[in-house]
């Protein structure tokens, strides 16, 4: 009805998913939110069809209707599934690896939470993670880092269904792909099994014999016929992503024995057998719950944690022990004061979990005192993603998507390259996911411009509903992890220098406490109303507020404004944002170490914007940067003169 989406590689799928959704998968239709449940991914997303049709036949709140208006606008059967749009949608997929990842973080989550939370006698916690995966998935590098991580972690609860149709968008697998998968996985560590798709009693043996193997991963590769059913385009790249067409449409239903005049036809005695899905659902999780009342009495303490961690809220008093930063001391990286609010936060938020891409120490992602997850140890609280920062993020968004675990991740923001799909996709599927990105500018120094972000901020700001937050001081680094904590329905990026910064003295200043509204006035104008507004992000704001006294020396009246996100400050109310930019002083000038794309928002079109343009970085001592490429308080001075110069001639 459609007349578009992915028909084959449903087709195919039928027999064997089937089988895992009515005798294998642990769900209540009625309540999809049941924490005990299994996880299913669907990895292979184009195969959206066949994840809405089973949703339907099973009980979720989706109807026929739904099914009809596959594809149309608003409606709850979109051309890739969606997690916040459809009910049962555990992640939000198309994108090919990112579910596969997706899960190996949903089967890291459960286990962690096992061992958080299960007592002698009281396992309220014990459920497996099952995915379906496609040639596309597997082709994926995303999906060979993730594997190799699932594999070294032994997470023994991930079963995979590899749907091996043999067939991509261009036509054969043979074109591209022709490696033994079964002995990549085995030498991850995975447990692998050869069938038939297509046999019912293959699919459930296999099924079985994966449960039953607790110590490793598994990986069932199944042989089935992309297209099942159609005379004309079975087994071919045509029923990949075309619609099949009313003539064959017609011809496969004939050919599988039903009536080619019939449409959403679900016969009453087929929807009978797959709706007792609901009673065994709902039998399932009373019998959970009657568990969890139980350990509630003995436990009542970890009972309420667990309840707050899967309803994605903190713990009272969760901020209390933030650090607070004296002027006073020496400068500091605000890398170096993220490390220590991590600590603060995860002290009181026990199922908080942190680690980098081969970059924990570097990037202040290690939560001191506490150890490394590991197959010998899953109570970890430390991950060790390895160099592997797309993983790392769409492993992170799986941990968000199962609940109750809050993962923190870390690499420098120019490798934020490597896992941009996963932010995207945190952002697209509302997850709280907080990206940890430091060594953030040019400030880094001689490892040079391969590791100078300079276009980063600009695209990274881009991504609807992510916030990027750039601290300009250890304190308004505390309170962008008191924002970011907060934010558990939406991605926070934190952007963080390698070297140190001033602590600004906040008894002249604005507090720290502004950031949290995206921008504010850290710095009135001395001795009346400001002439000019100098902005300014992270490192940069000290620069700025050099620049101000300057000014102020010569009787310019500057007013400086910290500008740490732009996309909380869009957020605030018209009156705010004129209140802190007043739409009548034209002479501003923003500074920032990065691309000035898009700071003319800010600025106007009668502004400046110092920022690196139209080249990269360079190899030498952050402070030779900064000069050679203006990044001073002399040229943000001199660009204000020059501005109040051009819009008053006779000024003096």
């Amino acid at each position: 009805k459609a007349n578009s989406g992915h028909p084959g590689t449903a087709m195919g799928l039928a027999t064997a998913s089937y089988v895992m959704w009515t005798k294998f998968l642990k769900f209540n239709p009625r309540d999809p939110q049941w924490p005990d449940r299994d996880r299913f991914v669907l990895s292979a997303g184009h195969a959206s069809v066949l994840l809405y049709s089973l949703l339907y036949l099973t009980g979720y709140d989706l109807t026929l209707d739904d099914l009809k208006n596959f594809r149309q606008w608003e409606s709850k059967t979109p051309g890739h599934p969606e997690a916040t749009h459809t009910p049962g949608v555990e992640v939000t997929t198309g994108p090919l690896g990112q579910g596969f990842a997706n899960g190996v973080g949903m089967a890291l989550a459960e286990r962690f939470l096992a061992t958080l939370f299960n007592r002698p006698g009281h396992n309220i916690v014990d459920h497996h993670t099952y995915a379906i995966c496609s040639d596309g998935d597997l082709m994926e590098g995303v999906a060979s880092e993730a594997a190799s991580l699932a594999g070294h972690l032994k997470l023994g609860k991930l079963i995979y269904l590899y749907d091996d149709n043999k067939i991509s968008i261009d036509g054969s697998t043979g074109l591209t792909f022709t490696e033994d998968v079964g002995k990549r996985f085995d030498a991850y560590g995975w447990h692998v099994q050869r069938i038939d798709g297509m046999d019912a009693e293959a699919v459930a043996n296999a099924l079985a014999a994966a449960k039953a193997e607790t110590s490793k991963p598994s990986l069932i590769i199944a042989r089935t016929h992309i297209g099942y059913g159609s005379p004309k385009y079975q087994d071919t790249a045509f029923a990949h992503g075309n619609p099949l067409g009313e003539d064959e449409v017609r011809a496969t239903k004939q050919r599988l024995g039903w009536d080619p005049d019939a449409h959403f036809l679900v016969p009453d005695e087929a929807l009978a057998e797959w709706r007792k899905a609901v009673d065994r659902g709902r039998a399932a999780q009373d019998e959970w719950e009657r568990r969890f009342a139980a350990y509630a009495r003995e436990y009542p303490a970890e009972a309420e944690m667990f309840r707050t961690g899967m309803s994605r809220g903190m713990p009272a008093s969760w901020d209390a022990d933030l650090p607070v930063f004296d002027p006073g001391d020496k400068p500091i990286a605000t890398r170096a004061a993220s490390g220590k609010a991590l600590d603060a936060v995860a002290k009181r938020v026990p199922y908080l979990v942190a680690g980098g891409a081969d970059l924990t120490e570097n990037t202040n992602t290690k939560i001191s005192g506490e150890t490394d997850q590991s197959a010998e140890n899953p109570s970890g609280r430390v991950l060790r993603f390895g160099i592997r920062e797309h993983a790392m993020g769409a492993m992170a968004n799986g941990v968000l998507a199962h609940g109750g675990v809050v993962p923190v991740t870390g690499t420098f923001m120019v490798f934020s390259d490597y896992m941009r799909p996963s932010i995207r996709m945190a952002a697209l599927s509302n997850l709280g996911a907080i990206f940890v990105l430091t060594h953030d500018s040019v400030g880094l120094g001689e490892d040079g411009p391969t590791h100078q972000p300079i276009e980063h901020l600009a695209s990274l700001r881009a991504i609807p509903g992510l916030a990027v937050i750039r601290p300009a001081d250890a304190n308004e680094t505390s309170e962008a992890w008191r924002v970011a904590m907060e934010r558990r329905n939406a991605p926070t990026v934190l952007a963080l220098t390698r070297q140190a910064v001033p602590i600004l003295g906040r008894a002249q200043l604005a507090p720290a406490s502004g950031l949290r509204r995206g921008a504010y006035v850290i710095a009135e104008a001395e001795g009346g109303a400001p002439d000019a507004i100098i902005i300014a992000t992270g490192s940069e704001v000290a620069i700025a507020l050099d620049a101000r006294e300057r000014l102020a020396a010569e009787g310019v009246r500057a007013r400086v404004v910290s500008m740490p996100s732009w996309e909380l400050f869009a957020a605030q109310p018209q009156s705010y944002r004129d209140e802190v930019l007043p739409p009548a002083i034209k002479a501003r000038v923003a500074i920032e170490a990065a691309s000035p794309f898009g700071w003319e928002r800010w600025v106007g079109s009668e502004g400046r914007v110092i920022g690196i343009n139209g080249r990269f970085g360079a190899s030498a001592p952050y402070a030779v940067i900064y000069e050679k490429l203006g990044l001073t308080a002399d040229n943000v001075a001199g660009q204000v003169r020059e501005l109040l110069a051009r819009s008053a001639p006779a000024r003096r």
